[in-house]
């Protein structure tokens, strides 16, 4: 270089990245949820995590700094979170910027580079560490505060330069967030051989004081929600990266030194995870998470070499993101990582997926350097024109020695104070129109975001769209170009939108002109939100932070009937509720208004798709009855076709990422077709879940058939099909077994045989068929410890098909566990939707057991283990109690006969004491006397009769057991068909669902009440029976 040659110190100092974690407070959706803290901190470095599934289980993380901020505080006046109390641990923002803050400082000032990343999942509290909310300021804005204030103290022989400059990476593309133009593709990166990677044409603004700064951040956060709105990206897939270029200038000693700070707002980190697309063709298709995955990958890598390990390639070129920071990481910089994490049980997985994440970052080395430069002798104005010379900044020497061809350093200030002067007309002017004018008020996502961008609605009618030419332009996904009109007139706002353009009030959709109330809520298109802030006579000291994003969505579900209890979380009353039924919820609530946009692409791309939330086994239950996990899945209808798709959460947030790259091609004037393959909107047609049917199977158990019309209950608990099904317990030759084999204990099957069969004989009413008669079905079902799924036939265009499917199962050794199986469970049927060119569902049945007559086996535990010399007794227990019980009733008759024996024996040597010396003549009478006596004990023919009516009286038992458990298994499907009966969104069939309910319960009790009369009965007249019988025997 000409102006002066650069030094560094000659040996790097190496420095580990400095990793802080910080747990959050509950947010209000975790709150409402009842969530549980799962997060503790031992000391100021300890971070110990709790899996809520197994509270044994914990795991502990040591870092460098570990800051409690969950509980514990309070608002000053200022509205800034403090300590409540001295004994309080917790950590404040001031508590954070003093020790990562005032780190950052100290290393400018002695001529480090610094870098700070926030790594956390979405909402995780990342941007307010980084920025703040309100008076409570984040370290960004307490860097640049406590910079200038230190400057203001310094000599006067010395000259101090700033700039400033903020970007967004978003899909790869960089925008610059201090410039209103927008590049098609985004701002280019461009390598240099001596400065490594810059942004070319990046805005870096010279500051001379906070409040320039203060601005300017203002300015890009109102840039950044604008670009948010207008190409439908959630600023939770972006990263922001705001660089402070501090360089010092010694003019006495031509030397300067010379610091660029780096301050990164990652992406949520959510989005990193590889199940993101887990079960999709289309892996790793997107660019959203492009940037953080490979983050991730070169932290990975410099861990392992920090190790010892061996790692040929540090993958920094993988991405924008990785070549901007390669200087942070391993290179020239002293950088620190926060981590930010949720206390809630719900978050775990991401919880602890971020303090693995942070534990590999601090095992990271870098080596950083002072940055100096020493200066050619010659004039004042020359050494004035070396803005920020040539240190190892990277990305903002290039833009600095850009500006210093423009001039002196003291011109480029003024240059920038004018922009300044006129950007802060521009606010001081919105906000006096905020204290006359009632205005539209934007609700973001990003907290950071709200309240960023008005509208005022002047007297007089307004159109709002995406048109030029309206009074109010708005941009977002589904805004029409003449969106809805705005009337303001005599103190009254109404809105009135345009043929089919959507705007939902306060959850309620509306087509209607419709007047608005201060602070009502306001959906324009699929999805932007607003605040409607009405006249200042109307406001009062509301707290606007409550109307967040998630107020809209829970407002939104909450009018479509979606609830934590319709989703099953409370059992009854105030019982605790269900971890996995909150996250069900929280998905719902968060995937609502990604659905909304996803269709919206699709409309306007013409795709003709068509998606839908569900919720997977909100009405479903396992073999036991017992809740199956809920998870939340996207139904995809394509409309044309009448093709049915279901995708999990997962790969729907995959697709979603595709569709809005897809969308963006669109807006920019891309015609280029897409190849089917590659297509988001599209996928091969699949098999479809339709419901389920629950046949109880407690009749098997006591030897009786069962044949009823059970209903196939589809997610939401509504009936899809009806089965006709028939099992039958059969001889092994297949004949159906009389009631004359009926049991009355199971355990007398122990060990034994059992044969059935189940029948499926026919499906009727299926609404899979009724919307698309070219479509088909097929059933399936699993029983006990059968290794596979047995699948019925396909059946093609039939709404009432013949099944007519049977297949013959055999228990050659019934087990204690089988026979419990049968009292407690089950049989769990599926109802599966075929579409014309999916593979059909079948299954092999060549590894199933089969007996001598071909039939399939079940229970086949204990033959397997029939030849293993450790087998346990614990089978054998049920038997030896069925031989004790036999063995007592045999000893209760003996007892009896041995009583009658010791009362004839008494009765004797009474007779022989009256007798006294007459006992020889009346000894045939006494003989005779004895032998009467001894003809009255039981003889064997009498006690064979007894046997036999006892018999009599135990058939006549199971007879009105088997009736009973018939009429018992009938209302089991009257209490699951009541059970899922929801209530209707229309208010005008409320009162025919509240009739048809009340009638279900009259006919659930009278059933109840008609079976018990009758089992009573049938049992008083068993007890009537042998009353009789036993009369019959004493006398």
């Amino acid at each position: 270089m000409d102006n002066g040659k650069m030094m560094r110190t000659p040996m790097p100092s190496t420095d580990s990245v400095k990793v802080a974690v910080r747990v959050r407070p509950f947010s209000q959706r975790e709150k409402n949820s009842g969530s549980k803290c799962v997060i503790s901190m031992d000391s100021r470095a300890t971070t110990t995590i709790q899996d809520p599934k197994n509270p044994g289980h914990v795991k502990t993380f040591t870092f460098d700094l570990a800051y409690w901020s969950h509980n514990g505080f309070q608002k000053d006046k200022d509205g800034v979170l403090i300590s409540a109390d001295p004994t309080s641990k917790f950590a404040s923002q001031r508590d954070v910027f003093r020790d990562i803050g005032r780190g950052i400082l100290d290393s400018a000032w002695q001529g480090y580079n610094a870098t700070l990343l926030a790594y956390g999942q979405t909402g995780s509290g990342k941007s307010y560490s980084m920025i703040g909310f309100g008076a409570d300021k984040g370290i960004l804005p307490s860097v640049c505060e406590e910079l200038f204030r230190t400057i203001e103290k310094q000599e006067r022989n010395q000259e101090y330069q700033v700039t400033f400059s903020m970007l967004e990476i978003y899909n790869e593309q960089i925008r610059d967030l201090l410039s209103s133009t927008k590049k098609p593709g985004g701002l280019k990166l461009r390598e240099d051989h001596h400065l490594g990677f810059y942004v070319e044409g990046l805005k870096s603004v010279p500051c001379k004081n906070y409040a320039q700064i203060e601005k300017l951040m203002e300015q890009g956060t109102r840039i950044r929600t604008t670009a948010s709105t207008n190409m439908n990206a959630s600023s939770s897939r972006s990263h922001m990266v705001t660089t402070i270029q501090f360089k010092q200038v010694f003019l006495d000693r031509a030397f300067t030194k010379q610091s660029s700070i780096n301050l990164v707002d990652l992406a949520g980190s959510e989005r990193q995870k590889s199940s993101g697309s887990e079960g999709d063709r289309l892996k790793e298709g997107s660019r959203v998470n492009l940037s953080l995955t490979n983050l991730g990958n070169v932290i990975s890598a410099l861990a392992d070499a920090a190790l010892g390990k061996r790692v040929l390639h540090i993958p920094y070129r993988d991405s924008v993101l990785t070549k901007l920071l390669q200087s942070a990481l391993g290179g020239n910089s002293r950088t620190t990582l926060i981590a930010a994490i949720s206390p809630a049980d719900i978050c775990y997985e991401e919880t602890l997926s971020t303090l693995r994440y942070a534990e590999r970052a601090k095992k990271v080395r870098n080596k950083a350097v002072v940055n100096t430069c020493t200066l050619a002798r010659g004039s004042k104005a020359e050494s004035e024109k070396l803005l920020l010379g040539r240190g190892n900044s990277g990305v903002a020497e290039h833009q600095l020695g850009t500006l210093a061809a423009q001039g002196t350093w003291a011109h480029l200030l003024e240059q920038a104070w004018r922009d300044w002067e006129q950007q802060y007309a521009v606010t001081a002017l919105e906000r006096q129109l905020t204290t006359t004018l009632p205005y539209l008020l934007n609700v973001n996502e990003d907290p950071q975001l709200t309240g960023v961008l008005k509208y005022f609605i002047r007297a007089g009618s307004c159109d709002a769209g995406q048109a030029a030419s309206n009074a109010i332009t708005l941009q977002g996904l589904g805004i029409s170009g003449k969106h809805a009109s705005f009337t303001n007139l005599d103190d009254n706002v109404t809105v009135t939108p345009y043929s089919k353009c959507k705007v939902v009030i306060n959850g309620v959709p509306t087509t209607t002109r419709t007047k608005l109330h201060h602070l009502d809520r306001i959906i324009l298109g699929s999805n932007s939100a607003y605040l409607y802030i009405g006249f200042p006579s109307e406001r009062g000291s509301e707290d606007l932070s409550r109307f967040d994003y998630d107020f809209f969505q829970l407002e939104r579900a909450a009018v479509e009937g979606v609830s934590v209890h319709k989703l099953g979380a409370v059992s009854s009353g105030d019982g605790p509720a269900d971890p996995s039924v909150l996250a069900a919820f929280q998905d719902y609530i968060k995937l609502m208004p990604l659905v909304a946009e996803a269709n919206q692409m699709s409309e306007e791309l013409k795709k003709g798709l068509k998606m839908e939330l569900k919720v997977k086994n909100l009405a479903s239950s396992d073999s036991r009855g017992y809740d199956l996990q809920k998870e939340v899945m996207v139904k995809v209808t394509n409309q044309k076709t009448c093709e049915v798709w279901i995708w999990s959460k997962a790969k729907f947030i995959n697709r979603k990422f595709l569709m809005e790259e897809l969308y963006q091609r669109f807006l920019d004037g891309e015609d280029s077709p897409v190849a089917q393959e590659d297509d988001p909107f599209w996928d091969p047609i699949e098999t479809v879940h339709l419901g389920s049917a629950h046949i109880w199977l407690q009749s098997l158990a006591y030897c009786m058939q069962f044949e009823d019309q059970v209903a196939f209950l589809n997610c939401d608990g509504l009936e899809e099909a009806v089965l006709h099904i028939h099992i039958i317990p059969c001889s092994p030759a297949g004949q159906a077994q009389s009631e004359e084999n009926v049991v009355i204990d199971p355990l007398e099957l122990l060990g034994k045989r059992i044969d059935f069969q189940i029948h499926i004989i026919r499906c009727l009413g299926i609404k899979w068929l009724k919307e698309d008669a070219k479509r088909g079905i097929q059933i399936s079902y699993r029983i006990y410890d059968l290794p596979i799924t047995l699948y019925t036939k396909p059946v093609w265009k039939v709404v009432n098909p013949q099944i007519e499917e049977s297949l013959h199962f055999t228990a050659v050794n019934a087990s204690w566990e089988f026979l419990n199986y049968l009292q407690t469970n089950a049989l769990v049927v599926d109802l599966w939707g075929l579409q014309e060119g999916c593979a059909e569902l079948s299954c092999s049945q060549l590894d199933l057991m089969v007996t001598g007559e071909g039939h399939i086996m079940i229970d086949t535990k204990k033959i397997s283990n029939v030849k293993d010399t450790g087998q346990t007794t614990s089978n054998q227990t049920p038997e030896l109690y069925l031989k004790m019980l036999k063995l007592q009733q045999e000893m209760e008759l003996l007892r009896n006969i041995n009583r009658a024996l010791r009362k004839e024996n008494v009765l004797l040597k009474e007779s022989l004491k009256k007798t006294g010396s007459g006992q020889q003549a009346h000894q045939p009478s006494n003989t005779l006397k004895i032998t009467q006596m001894t003809a009255q004990l039981p003889s064997a023919s009498e006690i064979n009769q007894m046997c036999t009516r006892q018999a009599s009286c135990d058939g006549d038992f199971a007879k009105a057991l088997k009736v009973f458990y018939q009429s018992m298994n009938v209302a089991r499907g009257q209490f699951l068909r009541l059970r899922q009966y929801t209530t209707p969104e229309d208010d005008q069939m409320l009162r025919p669902f509240v009739y048809q309910q009340s009638q279900m319960l009259k006919d659930f009790g009278d059933l109840l009440e008609s079976s018990l009369w009758k089992l009573k009965n049938d049992i008083a007249l068993i007890v009537k029976k042998k009353k009789a019988y036993l009369l019959h025997i004493k006398q």
